[in-house]
């Protein structure tokens, strides 16, 4: 049987699931800045979308200056309803094990997207 894959496009989308949450996106990249901008610019003031680097991190300067509250990855973490993790894949299980503060939430999306493997995944 053939499948044919199905397109989402914004209109197919409840933006307002996302208005009054925190949205911290690790990493500030080639794909964390471009996920960051297009949810700012698609929510606006609704929802908070911040960044979390690591410490000395050279895209700390450029995220502040696009507009972003920049934070440690730990306590962007820490304020976040969705954290988006956008690193590249050999350094997530370090940054994971250094900054998983996470763990301490009732209720959160995780989500990674930093190479073909995605991963999504639903807390209680």
């Amino acid at each position: 049987m053939k499948q044919t894959a199905r397109v989402f496009y914004q209109e197919d989308c409840d933006l307002s699931l996302l208005y009054g949450k925190t949205i911290a996106v690790i990493g500030y990249g080639s794909q964390g800045h471009a996920h960051a901008l297009n949810a700012k610019e698609s929510l606006g003031d609704k929802a908070r979308v911040i960044i979390g680097l690591y410490e000395g991190s050279k895209s700390w300067a450029k995220a502040e200056k696009q507009g972003f509250e920049v934070f440690t990855t730990a306590e962007a973490a820490k304020q976040a309803d969705i954290i988006m993790i956008l690193i590249n894949d050999e350094k997530q299980a370090a940054m994971y094990k250094k900054a998983r503060p996470w763990h301490l939430h009732t209720a959160l999306t995780f989500t990674s997207a930093a190479s073909s493997r995605r991963l999504t995944l639903m807390l209680p």
